[in-house]
């Protein structure tokens, strides 16, 4: 019943926020905007979604390694598609790392190495994000002249810094009670596994600049989006208004970030002193860009082996080993 009712509000908060964005969106004119040349541009903004997915399946191999939970690239890029998928039709933004989850600890890693391996996955995701929103603040605040634009940006990044670093900062305390007390326990043993492979030799630099480039192409998608419709927007004023928008929309409240995504890409656009209505029309062209790369996630998952594979299965002996927090 709670899980009913917590997917009724995230449809209700997506339709609500939609239907306040769209008020003032003309659709029509954003449909007759997409000629035979937008084709080309949304084409390519598919294209480098790919790309994104494939640099996601190299960072998250480097992590599930470190987790006990192993992949081959092939396997890696294809729970990534098929997550994809079901990050359209799950009632949340990251309903995809569920189902990643799932897949791993059924190829045999164990819930607990597939769990920790998503968790930190993210976890470092989310630590990039901020620290190129930080780094670009400067940027940000040439483009953005409202006050109330600032103070918000500020505050979203401050408190995506202190939740990085602060999970980070638990993995390397010493405190006994960390590794011992049932809501500190797996938080701690992810803590130190993401502290082991972004200051590692190996793991560390390559994660690292993954991490940066996933979200740059997530740029270049929009990008491409805006190219597609001719929307009067410099490459460098996406650079700047598109990761705090992600930033936002990966919070759980909505279907696919849905709602979420258009309103505050309109309200950013608006801050930076654009046409908000731009704002709306690109995020819902970068939404449609994602829907048709989670369609063909769709078909990956009604192709695959795991789609058939049941607890009975001889082939799937699942175990909980995941390399020890205190290592």
């Amino acid at each position: 019943m709670r899980r009913i009712l917590l997917s009724t509000l995230k449809i209700l908060i997506s339709a609500a926020l939609l239907y306040f964005s769209l008020r003032k969106v003309d659709l029509y004119d954003l449909a007759s905007r997409i000629q035979v040349g937008s084709l080309g541009w949304l084409g390519l903004a598919i294209a480098v979604t790919f790309l994104q997915i494939f640099l996601g399946v190299l960072r998250w191999r480097e992590i599930s390694a470190e987790c006990g939970a192993p992949l081959d690239t092939r396997q890696a890029m294809r729970f990534n598609v098929i997550g994809t998928f079901f990050n359209q039709t799950l009632p949340s933004s990251i309903g995809g790392d569920a189902v990643r989850l799932w897949l791993v600890a059924r190829s045999g890693a164990g819930w607990r190495a597939a769990t920790y391996s998503i968790f930190v996955d993210r976890a470092i995701g989310l630590i990039a994000l901020a620290i190129l929103i930080f780094a670009t603040l400067p940027w940000s605040y040439q483009l953005i002249s409202d006050p109330n634009g600032r103070s918000a940006l500020l505050l979203l990044d401050l408190a995506a810094l202190v939740a990085g670093l602060g999970f980070l900062l638990i993995g390397i305390l010493p405190w006994p009670w960390l590794k011992r007390w049932w809501a500190t326990h797996h938080v701690h043993a992810c803590a130190v596994i993401a502290n082991r492979v972004l200051f590692s030799r190996d793991h560390g630099p390559k994660v690292a600049v993954l991490s940066i480039l996933i979200h740059v192409v997530t740029v270049v998608i929009c990008w491409c989006v805006v190219q597609s419709i001719a929307a009067p927007a410099t490459f460098g004023q996406v650079f700047q208004l598109l990761p705090p928008v992600m930033l936002i929309t990966m919070m759980p409240i909505s279907i696919a970030g849905w709602g979420v995504r258009e309103a505050t890409m309109g309200l950013a656009f608006g801050y930076a002193g654009l046409i908000a209505n731009e704002g709306v029309n690109v995020s819902l062209l970068f939404g449609a860009v994602s829907f048709l790369v989670g369609a063909f996630g769709g078909l990956v998952w009604i192709l695959s082996p795991e789609k058939a594979l049941g607890k009975g299965d001889p082939s799937w002996r699942p175990t909980d080993t995941v390399p020890n927090s205190s290592d």
